[in-house]
């Protein structure tokens, strides 16, 4: 703000009434007067009108009032009274610019009038036009410059109620955008995604009972495979339902979530398939993860099995990796290393993916960092979820859907 806009701030009433008892005792000190020197009546009634602007610049009416009283004593007492005058004067501009009512502002004008026309009694006739040129200066100028200050007040604080409005219609609009892409994103996931996926767990599931005769192995196989498709149905039915109405959930539901007693199972079947694609892993996994609020256990559910996934996609199946889950403090601590065999001397990911960067969006979501990049001829990835879960109402709707939420089986 520029220091004119600042000098008529409602806030800053202590700086200008302290300019202004600074301007009178320049006035007083360094301006030549016609009958000599103030005289002691003068400083008093100066005196005592910088003391009240001082005392009551937070009560522009008392103000008003005591300035006022003031400057009728000065009229009947001193030849000299524009210290009075203008600190009546003051005291005006700063009620017109400050109270809420108009009627306050025309009883103080009013007020300001009467007292100014005591200097007129003894020669009504003589001092009509000064009177009238007098009253103009007094009244009529702090007045109307108090009406700009509050009209231009008004106009700004319109112009920042249209601009919320403005911005309010505008995140409006966005939701509406995003709402229709969800809707298209879940009839393409339903129409396409969802209905080979059943078509595919519908074939195993045939072949595995047509063929009565197969090697144990082979049957492990078509179980694993069986199983893992309806598990990978059954959440693009949720995440169908979530896009197509992500305001049907409560709260931290927006992301999705796993009951905490079955955390434990659930890592340890992702830990099972990993180590039947070849890998071997260590896994280190604190009995605190049972107690974790839905919403994180499902983040370290998600985090573990991409990271599995990685390693025995880029690793290769003679990798070893470790898998660490404590929790401390109330912070979940999460690490996942390969040793990198079987890999490119990095031990980095292949490109083309986005494992790496849903992970980052996952942690992120949750008020967390996620660190990933190589470690000697392996790789690492670690991630520390914070204690205190945001809320879904304070995270970007869009991100808040992007990572599923609990909803009906059906789509």
């Amino acid at each position: 703000m520029s220091w004119p806009g600042r000098l008529f701030d409602m806030r800053d009433t202590l700086v200008r009434m302290a300019l202004l008892d600074l301007t009178g005792v320049g006035y007083l000190l360094l301006v030549p007067h016609s009958a000599g020197t103030p005289t002691a009546t003068q400083w008093i009634l100066a005196v005592l009108a910088f003391a009240v602007a001082l005392a009551a610049h937070r009560r522009p009416v008392v103000n008003l009032v005591a300035q006022a009283a003031l400057l009728a004593v000065a009229i009947c007492l001193v030849d000299d009274f524009t210290i009075n005058q203008v600190g009546a004067s003051w005291a005006l501009l700063e009620v017109t610019m400050r109270a809420r009512a108009p009627r306050t502002i025309w009883l103080s004008a009013a007020l300001l009038v009467v007292v100014d026309l005591l200097d007129s009694i003894d020669d009504p006739i003589g001092q009509v036009a000064s009177g009238v040129v007098g009253l103009a200066l007094e009244v009529g100028v702090p007045v109307l410059l108090g009406l700009v200050i509050r009209a231009n007040r008004e106009l700004s604080r319109q112009a920042v109620e249209r601009a919320r409005a403005e911005q309010r219609q505008h995140e409006s609009e966005s939701r509406a955008a995003r709402a229709d892409e969800r809707s298209a994103i879940a009839r393409e996931l339903h129409d396409v995604v969802a209905h080979h996926v059943a078509s595919m767990v519908l074939r195993v599931g045939v072949a595995r009972h047509v063929l009565t005769d197969l090697d144990p192995r082979a049957g492990e196989v078509f179980d694993d495979v069986h199983g893992t498709g309806t598990a990978a149905l059954a959440e693009l039915r949720r995440l169908v339902a979530v896009l197509r109405n992500p305001d049907g959930v409560r709260g931290d539901a927006a992301l999705t979530a796993i009951e905490p007693a079955a955390l434990p199972a659930a890592i340890g079947a992702s830990i099972d398939r990993a180590r039947q694609a070849g890998v071997t892993v260590e896994a280190d996994l604190d009995p605190a993860i049972g107690s974790l609020d839905a919403v994180r256990g499902m983040a370290v559910l998600r985090l573990t099995q991409e990271a599995l996934t990685n390693v025995a996609k880029h690793a290769g199946a003679p990798a070893l990796a470790r898998l660490v889950v404590a929790v401390r403090d109330g912070c979940v601590h999460w690490e996942v290393t390969n040793d990198g065999r079987g890999a490119a001397p990095t031990g980095a990911p292949a490109g083309g993916g986005h494992g790496i960067t849903g992970m980052r969006e996952r942690v992120e979501v949750l008020g967390g960092q996620l660190e990933a990049g190589p470690t000697g001829t392996g790789w690492r990835v670690r991630t520390v979820l914070p204690a205190a879960v945001p809320s879904a109402r304070s995270m970007p709707r869009d991100r808040a859907a992007s990572v599923g939420s609990p909803a009906p089986e059906s789509a």
